[in-house]
């Protein structure tokens, strides 16, 4: 279109809204938010067109209308109203306003008041022209002429009229075309009577030939401005409204009405041609589009699975409630991030699979909530296609089977113990075999130094098998600790020397850090761990060498494991980065008032953040096949039934530190379960 419009509102997003249309629609817009402003931008840029507000502080719209007129009359101004503000409308008019619009804005009813508004600019400039032209034809020929041929040509023009008005009400009246238009067709006279109707306009509206135009409309009156039909008798023009029409029966029927005038001879508007399409189906099929989409909105959100949209680069476009809740918005995020904490799309991503080839995949995994639960998920995904059949997105729903893995993680690992101890059960029995036999054959042959040497290793074999019962009881329900009063530096001496073997035959060297025994001291320097100790107690008397560590409480032997499996992990990090050659682990014991620390340092591989929060799951090994992901599994367990917690801190390439903070004293809930234990022992010892 090109024409320039400017837009006077004093509220700034109806002038953001309305640019942006306008501007879509390729005219040139320039903004004002008051009237004094208005006419500045008037007076720089000269607009073709002028939207303004009627009501606005200090200039007002109808003040800007006449300042506007007086300097240029043929500047075509439509004015914004609100539904109150119909008297303000009608002096605008007066005025010489091209068009009122009301608030909010009709994109149909601003579409057609613009074009109206440049079909008169068109006009007015042929008007221009033709009217130089003709005074250019009423210098060069004979007035005489000239009036002649004016006559005959209004004549001709008339008669045409009149012949195309008694054909329209002809052609109403005798059925033909317009009574195969799917609408109500109606001509109305000068008077405002209806005059002619099509036969659909019979059947469902009655018989209304001489009935009075508004008496057709829901709320409409004598004098009634807005009627479709006295506005085109009062402009000219035709228009386009939403209306609600009554059928005969007093039913309302909601109507989009297109008026347009049928001019006269005199040149006046004669008649006026209405059209109105039923919408009754059109409302009621966006009402259903809206209460499905308010049920869809409900069932994805209630859904008890975590539910996600996404696009073809991951993106997260629509996330449940569930989903929300336990691992924040993810609008906006790749899936991969929000979801499982990662870099890059997932290994075998069901998701991907679904993209590629448009079906529905399953995947089970582990993620991380957003308050740093390990949740396992069963995740099936489906394709979302568009009108053309294409996969533009697909849905990834998500059930939480945490506590159905854990059931079956438990009897998983019930079962490995109980066929690894069922070979150790055999041995010991083999063993409490030779024993009896041994026994039997010092009682039989009166020697009593094979006597007694029996007895000791059949007392030592049912130790053993007493403590590998109460080890597969420990798996196999939640066993209560065999605490006692543990000297911390020795038991970190003792946990100490089970690793260090270890560390030196994988050339790792392994750093004791005591709390002032030398940080730093290494097995590989040739001061076993007896000089270590010895030096240390040395230091700890005098002058502040080496820090007291005190005691604490605990079941020495399965905190020991637990902290040997650490630190063999450690060694084995440092074992597998092959980027420098030597390589350290720090085996740190501090104690405070109510707590003993123990760290473990190594400056091997490292993790990222996926490995990092899936190091505890059972089963989970980064090792690959050499790891049975059992090891840290039990070890955090250890720990957190000692009423401590395992802190790690670790990034690729740069090592790992693990951190075991116990408290010096046992809670009691399991000092109580482990008198009870003891208790119940002892009785069942005095019965056998």
């Amino acid at each position: 279109m090109g024409a320039s419009i400017l837009l006077v509102d004093d509220e700034e997003g109806i002038r953001t809204v309305l640019g942006i249309s306008l501007a879509d629609a390729g005219y040139h817009v320039t903004t004002a938010a008051s009237g004094e402003e208005a006419l500045a931008r008037f007076a720089e840029r000269r607009p073709d067109i002028v939207l303004t507000d009627i009501k606005m502080p200090g200039l007002s719209g109808l003040d800007l209308l006449e300042r506007i007129k007086a300097a240029d009359p043929d500047v075509e101004v439509i004015m914004l109203t609100g539904h109150g503000d119909m008297d303000l409308a009608i002096q605008s008019l007066k005025r010489d306003a091209t068009d009122f619009l009301t608030k909010p804005v009709n994109d149909d009813m601003l579409e057609v008041a613009l074009r109206r508004a440049g079909e008169r600019m068109s006009m007015r400039s042929r008007l221009r022209g033709y009217t130089e032209n003709l005074e250019q034809m009423v210098r060069d020929q004979s007035a005489r002429l000239v009036e002649a041929e004016r006559q005959l040509a209004a004549l001709q023009v008339m008669d045409g009229i009149a012949s195309g008005i008694r054909s329209l009400c002809s052609a109403l009246d005798d059925g033909g075309l317009f009574n195969e238009l799917p609408c109500f067709v109606a001509v109305h006279n000068a008077d405002l009577e209806i005059v002619s109707t099509n036969q659909l306009y019979k059947e469902r509206l009655g018989h209304r030939i001489g009935s009075r135009s508004w008496e057709a409309y829901a709320g409409r009156g004598p004098g009634d401005r807005l009627c479709p039909v006295m506005r085109v008798l009062e402009t000219g023009e035709g228009f386009r409204s939403n209306e609600v029409l009554l059928d005969k029966n007093g039913q309302e029927i909601p109507v989009i009405v297109h008026t347009a005038p049928i001019y006269g001879n005199d040149g006046d508007v004669e008649l006026v041609l209405e059209l109105s399409v039923d919408v009754s189906e059109v409302r009621r099929l966006r009402e259903d589009l809206r209460l499905t989409r308010e049920r869809f909105r409900q069932l994805f959100d209630e859904s008890p699975c975590y539910v996600a949209v996404m696009d073809r680069d991951f993106g997260v476009v629509e996330a449940n409630r569930r989903y929300r809740e336990d691992f924040g918005d993810p609008t906006g995020r790749r899936c991969h991030d929000a979801f499982a904490h990662r870099l890059a799309p997932c290994s075998g991503c069901p998701a991907g699979r679904t993209f590629d080839d448009g079906r529905p995949h399953q995947a089970e995994t582990v993620v991380t909530a957003r308050d740093g639960r390990q949740v396992n998920v069963l995740v099936w995904t489906a394709p979302l296609r568009d009108a053309d059949g294409r996969i533009t997105e697909v849905m990834e729903m998500s059930t939480d089977i945490t506590e159905l893995r854990r059931l079956q993680d438990r009897l998983s690992q019930l079962g490995l113990l109980l066929g690894s101890t069922a070979h150790g059960i055999k041995g010991l029995l083999t063993a409490l075999d030779g024993g009896v036999y041994r026994l039997g054959s010092g009682i039989a042959r009166g020697d009593a130094a094979r006597v007694q040497d029996s007895h000791q290793d059949i007392r030592h074999l049912v130790d053993r098998l007493r403590k590998m019962v109460l080890d597969l009881l420990y798996y196999a329900k939640n066993r209560e600790l065999n605490w006692e009063v543990v000297v911390t530096r020795a038991f970190a001496e003792d946990t100490a020397a089970l690793v260090e073997a270890k560390a030196a035959e994988r050339g790792v060297r392994f750093l004791r850090d005591f709390g002032g025994t030398g940080a730093g001291e290494s097995a590989e320097t040739g001061a076993n761990a007896g000089e270590a100790t010895d030096a240390a107690q040395a230091g700890s008397s005098g002058n502040g060498g080496a820090a007291d560590l005190g005691t604490f409480e605990a079941d020495a032997g399965a905190l020991s494991s637990a902290l040997v499996n650490l630190l063999e992990n450690a060694v084995e990090a440092c074992a597998a980065d092959t980027r420098k050659q030597d390589h350290a682990v720090t085996f740190r014991v501090r104690g405070a008032p109510g707590e003993v620390t123990f760290t473990i340092i190594d400056d091997g591989t490292g993790m990222d953040r996926e490995t990092r929060e899936k190091l505890f799951t059972l089963f989970f090994s980064s090792k690959g096949t050499a790891g049975t992901g059992i090891g840290l599994f039990v070890a955090s367990r250890v720990v957190q039934q000692h009423g401590g917690h395992i802190a790690v801190a670790s990034e690729p390439g740069e090592g790992s530190t693990f951190t075991v903070s116990l408290p010096r004293r046992l809670p009691d809930a399991v000092r109580r379960g482990e008198a009870e234990r003891e208790s119940a022992l002892d009785d069942g010892n005095n019965i056998s």
